[in-house]
């Protein structure tokens, strides 16, 4: 038995009791000897009835198992926790590190000789791709893909942008109930991920540019007979993948993730991955500082029309070819010599790729922008970092300066926000506080800040937000996320006022309030931290180990001891 077969052939050789109780059990679920001589290909099933995006999960590991088979591979499924965007709160980011970790420790306790990762919601491809890139297992990772555009009234729609568009246009009084009810039933018409290039869809392109899936798996809509035939591959694929021994520790090299963050650029991608990428990097102890993600956006170009930044959805980006085709127009720009799960590099698994539509993804030489999608910024209320989506924000509120309406927490925003008494004028600024990793807790998608009743009336429907909050990759406008250090740890943004002052430069790439240093120190001094949330279990851990939104709000302890050998 190849060497690369160890981990399940130990139980297969051992003459002692754990040996032979393995193999009577595995005997037990109709299993024989045959099998039980073949590498061992564990399936991290993240099928649940909560979990829409994930629904169609037990066909999809079928058609895996299919492929294991063929290949000459024993599959066997096992659960992990799913984590599904609509019924979990206050937040799934609170859960990703615990989705991570189920990952890893069900990967390294079982012995598996290489493993499929089944996910698509937004948090679950970050957590078990963080949790494999620990275990280091020969893994790929199979998305469930982007579900079917939808129409409505002549319009085609797109989850959840449209959800939260059309919301708007119900607090504004220019829906009416009952369109608004028929605006539920045809939202969503099929299984799988929001189809527009939401926190989901991104995470999926930007494995496939980590080397972790195959070529083509993001963009394949979840109805698509397409995407079995896809998951049959992946199975048989992952046997080859075990035999060759890529383990994701020599995919996953720093200059994987900087095609990752160029595709991030390219494709208008959610600002969730500027989270995300940082915190599955430093699981191989690979440093990703905001300052990376800026400047390879300065250089790198827009060139998918994507909701929420531009046109289209995940159903027309597979008719243009898909990331395949969007890796292969960003060649010049990428390390094409990097390992992919094929055993070929970048470059060999795209060749082939085409754009079939133009009007979809543009080329290096006609980009829709000149920079990527994402900007960093930095200054006396973000020392640390803040991200702001440019591609999806209004071109007019790029350089802004306006006084502060302040909000300190969620509670206090969603009480105050409707009502005709908030002093608000278009040219404010909304802030809202203590909704980071600890002050939510789990850093909620409250960024996108809802709009100012009054001002949805009057015809208002976008202005500046800052928070230390997330936004849904789905959600547009100029709202300024991630702000660093958070202000339930004392960060600059616990200090601001109403009628404060603030400035907003996306182009200088800063972002500060009109106050000097020895006013932020005399508001310093008064300050006093927020009661946490928990007090025991798994809420506790979080608060007391989560690192900041630049760090990628892993917990401290699961992140790598040291660097990867060179």
């Amino acid at each position: 038995m190849p060497d690369s077969f160890a981990r399940s052939s130990r139980g297969q050789r051992d003459a002692r009791q754990w040996g032979l109780t393995r193999r009577a059990w595995a005997k037990a679920s109709g299993f024989d000897d045959i099998d039980l001589s073949k590498p061992l290909i564990g399936i991290a099933q993240t099928w649940s009835e909560l979990n829409h995006c994930h629904i169609h999960f037990r066909e999809l590991a079928a058609a895996v198992k299919r492929g294991v088979w063929q290949a000459g591979g024993w599959p066997v499924e096992f659960p992990t926790i799913s984590l599904g965007e609509f019924h979990v709160n206050p937040t799934t980011m609170l859960y990703r590190n615990l989705l991570a970790l189920d990952t890893e420790e069900m990967i390294r306790a079982q012995e598996l000789d290489g493993v499929v990762l089944l996910s698509s919601c937004d948090k679950n491809i970050p957590a078990q791709l963080m949790g494999a890139a620990s275990a280091d297992v020969p893994a790929i990772l199979l998305t469930g893909g982007p579900m079917l555009t939808s129409r409505w009234r002549g319009q085609t729609l797109g989850a959840c942008t449209d959800c939260r568009r059309l919301t708007e246009e119900f607090r504004a009084g220019r829906l009416s109930a009952e369109e608004y009810a028929e605006l539920e039933d045809a939202l969503a018409r099929s299984p799988g991920h929001c189809m527009v290039m939401g926190t989901a869809s991104t995470m999926a392109a930007l494995s496939e540019a980590l080397g972790m899936s195959l070529p083509g798996t993001a963009a394949i809509p979840a109805p698509d007979s397409r995407r079995l035939r896809l998951a049959e591959a992946v199975g048989r694929q992952i046997v080859e993948t075990v035999r060759q021994d890529l383990k994701p520790s020599r995919l996953l090299t720093p200059a994987a993730f900087e095609n990752a963050i160029r595709t991030l650029m390219a494709i208008g991608g959610s600002t969730n991955a500027v989270v995300h990428l940082p915190a599955i990097a430093g699981r191989l102890g690979i440093g990703l500082p905001l300052d990376l993600f800026d400047r390879l956006s300065r250089s790198t170009p827009l060139l998918v029309n994507l909701r929420p930044s531009g046109q289209f959805h995940m159903e027309d980006l597979f008719e243009a070819g898909g990331i395949p085709a969007v890796l292969r127009e960003l060649l010049p720009l990428l390390h094409g010599d990097c390992l992919t799960v094929t055993g070929r590099t970048l470059a060999e698994s795209v060749r082939s790729a085409r754009v079939e539509r133009r009007e979809v993804i543009r080329s290096l030489e006609a980009p829709l922008a000149a920079e990527g999608g994402i900007a960093i910024l930095r200054g006396n209320l973000c020392p640390r970092g803040a991200v702001i989506k440019q591609s999806a924000a209004s071109p007019h509120l790029l350089r802004h300066r306006g006084r502060a309406v302040v909000f300190c927490d969620q509670d206090d925003l969603e009480a105050r926000i409707d009502s005709p008494e908030l002093d608000v004028r278009p040219d404010d600024v909304l802030v809202l506080r203590n909704a980071g990793p600890v002050g939510g807790p789990g850093m909620p998608e409250w960024g996108s800040i809802a709009m100012p009743k009054k001002l949805l009336e009057a015809g208002v429907r976008d202005m500046v937000r800052l928070s230390d909050a997330r936004m849904s990759g789905t959600a547009a406008g100029t709202v300024v996320l991630h702000i660093c250090p958070e202000a339930a740890i004392g960060g600059p943004l616990a200090l601001v006022r109403d009628g404060d002052l603030i400035e907003l430069d996306v182009p200088a790439r800063t972002l500060n309030v009109c106050l000097s240093d020895e006013e932020l120190a005399r508001r310093r001094a008064a300050w006093r931290p927020p009661a946490p949330k928990f007090a025991r279990g798994y809420g506790k851990l979080y608060i007391d180990h989560v690192l900041q939104a630049d760090e990628g709000a892993d917990f401290d302890f699961c992140r790598a001891l040291r660097p990867p050998a060179s």
